[in-house]
């Protein structure tokens, strides 16, 4: 079995190298040719282009920004698919952009698997992802059997496009949960009162919570979830909120707040720099 990887980011090289691990064989392509070259060390073909890393492929990978990128990158692999090859999609695209690939995936012929995850830096690297997948029920088991070298748990959620719906709603939580952690670390930095000791080890007390308020406290950012790829995601749920009927302010504020965290330079460290935009406001 070849499987095509179509961007070598954070999540797409470590799935990349985890499947290699497994002793699969795997070609990669990145928009940027330097982010796919490292993993040729680790046994990886690297592709010049979209097409050339598809070509005799299955199942095709994709793990990039957003649906616009996906579907691009997609469109120019055509000419290397061929029909019935399955499409593993693991970028977080929202619910309308989930559909619009499913519909570019039947123009295609392809098979497609809506499979967004769970997880960032670490657990990527660890081969621990939550694979959020939704497709055809007869690919299930296959589906299953190709995620074990990147996941520690598959999620099977039914028809394709209910895996980005409920990715969204755990990144409401994420999103929503590091916004209020980042307004009462700098409502105590204010103060002169160290927050995360005082949650420490009780009910209010979670594993996000002090890793995420550490990053606050040292305004140092190393990138685990890149505020750029928050800000994308918060602006996703909210939408997704206000079509389904649900008050979405809460997430609109978390939203306006991120974007002004990219806005000033934050986009390519880790969303914990929300913190920047809650202590200085603008």
């Amino acid at each position: 079995m070849t499987l095509a990887v179509l961007g070598t980011g954070i999540m797409g090289a470590a799935v990349a190298r985890n499947w290699l691990r497994a002793g699969q064989e795997v070609r990669v392509w990145n928009r940027a040719r330097a982010g796919a070259e490292p993993l040729a060390a680790d046994g990886a073909v690297v592709a010049d282009t979209p097409a050339d890393a598809v070509r005799g492929a299955d199942p095709v990978v994709t793990v990039l920004f957003d649906a616009a990128s996906v579907a691009e990158v997609m469109r120019a692999a055509a000419p290397g698919l061929a029909p019935g090859t399955l499409w593993l999609q693991l970028s977080t695209v929202g619910a309308d952009g989930a559909d619009e690939l499913g519909a570019l995936a039947a123009d295609l012929g392809l098979t497609y698997v809506d499979a967004p995850v769970l997880g960032t830096r670490g657990p990527a690297e660890q081969g621990k992802l939550n694979v959020l997948a939704s497709g055809p029920d007869e690919v299930r088991a296959r589906v299953e059997e190709l995620a074990a070298p990147i996941s520690a748990k598959v999620t099977w959620l039914g028809p394709a496009g209910r895996g980005s719906r409920a990715k969204l709603v755990v990144n409401s939580w994420v999103v929503t949960s590091v916004a209020a952690l980042a307004q009462s670390v700098a409502l105590a930095d204010a103060l002169g009162v160290d927050f995360l000791p005082l949650i420490a080890g009780g009910p209010l007390d979670m594993p996000y919570a002090q890793v995420k308020g550490q990053l606050m406290g040292q305004r140092d950012y190393p990138v685990a979830f890149a505020a750029e790829g928050a800000a994308k995601d918060a602006r996703l749920v909210g939408e997704l909120a206000a079509r389904a009927g649900v008050d979405s302010s809460i997430v609109d504020a978390v939203s306006r707040l991120l974007d002004e965290a990219v806005a000033r330079g934050f986009a390519e460290v880790d969303m914990a720099a929300i913190y920047e935009a809650v202590r200085s406001p603008s």
